[in-house]
């Protein structure tokens, strides 16, 4: 009988295999989340990013960091979206959609952890940008008066919501009412 041959153990490579844990924990874990939703097993994604339990709780302690983390990313990319001075409220509205098709299970479990002291970071940074690009829309004509920050915020998690709530088919079509809808509510 004939063995097989013996595969080496993994080679702990220490601190420095850190930051590409965590990228690769941060990919996994939106894969993981966008298949199975927020009951997914916390494990599964440490298997899906081919690293062990104990780098999985270093670098996220529980779902709503590792949600949190997620999200961090996700408002680095809107506030570089939003930071160009060309950039319209639409163009907001577009990445947010894209942001939230693949991140439902995140938004229902950030939503229902509101107060956590990072989540209500990321809320407060996104507010912040969301200011900005409502002043600058208001200067340049695009939005009415009427429309404060406090609207867009609002509007764009009850987008977000909605999108995580319909059906995978029809989100598409979810976000195009709804960015119609706003459209014609924050005309000038």
């Amino acid at each position: 009988m004939s063995r097989s041959p013996e595969v080496p153990p993994k080679r702990n490579r220490g601190p420095v295999a850190g930051p590409g844990n965590r990228r690769a924990l941060l990919a996994a874990a939106r894969e993981v989340y966008a298949e199975s939703g927020p009951g997914a097993p916390f494990s599964a994604v440490a298997r899906r990013a081919g690293v062990g339990q104990g780098s999985l709780y270093r670098h996220f302690p529980d779902r709503i960091a590792l949600a949190a983390a997620v999200f961090e990313e996700n408002v680095a990319e809107l506030e570089a979206l939003a930071a160009p001075e060309d950039a319209h409220l639409a163009d907001l509205f577009d990445a947010i959609v894209a942001q939230a098709l693949p991140s439902s299970a995140f938004i229902e479990l950030t939503t229902s952890h509101r107060q956590d002291p990072t989540v209500r970071h990321l809320g407060e940074r996104f507010r912040a940008l969301v200011d900005r690009v409502v002043a600058r829309e208001r200067a340049a004509g695009r939005i009415g008066a009427h429309v404060d920050t406090e609207d867009v915020v609002l509007v764009a998690g009850m987008l977000a919501t909605e999108l995580a709530r319909a059906e995978p088919a029809a989100r598409t079509e979810v976000a195009r009412r709804v960015r119609a809808l706003v459209h014609r509510a924050f005309a000038p």
